[in-house]
């Protein structure tokens, strides 16, 4: 009991630290998760009824990757929430890693720059969840056929007022 403190305590301040975010942990869904061979996810809702994960990794993760373990986790994503002092910082990302690409364009459209955002850096990652989609949480498992089985089963859908 006192380890789980110690842990809801420890996510609220490197959500604190890493995104400038305030938040209470009211309880933990699942907590660390093995989600690839180096990364883990805790999985966790806020007072607010806010439901968040929080992915940590030993090696680089990128947006991309982000993206696509949420997506193998049961998971729809309402937003990736940039890291602390820089709101934008998956186009500045973007812009960069573009103009590394293409030196002599001068004009960039938004959607030339999907892809780049991408690649940008994104370890620990904080998502913001609107659903779980089938009712479960998966987590990374090399011996099962498909690599993911049930971490939890879970229902949670965002319900926003009109």
């Amino acid at each position: 009991m006192l380890d789980e403190a110690m842990g809801d305590i420890a996510i609220e301040e490197i959500v604190k630290k890493d995104f400038g975010l305030s938040v209470a942990v009211r309880q933990v869904v699942a907590r660390e998760i093995p989600v690839s061979h180096t990364a883990e996810a805790t999985v966790f809702l806020t007072p607010k009824h806010q439901l968040f994960v929080l992915i940590n990794a030993e090696s680089a993760l990128t947006l991309g990757d982000v993206r696509k373990l949420v997506k193998k986790m049961g998971l729809e994503a309402e937003g990736y929430l940039p890291p602390v002092h820089d709101k934008d910082y998956f186009n500045v990302v973007a812009r960069e890693k573009f103009r590394t690409v293409f030196p002599g364009r001068h004009s960039i459209d938004e959607s030339e720059l999907r892809y780049y955002r991408l690649l940008a850096p994104y370890n620990p990652a904080l998502v913001r969840i609107n659903a779980v989609t089938d009712g479960v949480i998966r987590q990374f498992d090399s011996h099962h056929s498909s690599g993911w089985r049930v971490a939890i089963k879970f229902a949670y859908r965002q319900i926003r007022a009109v």
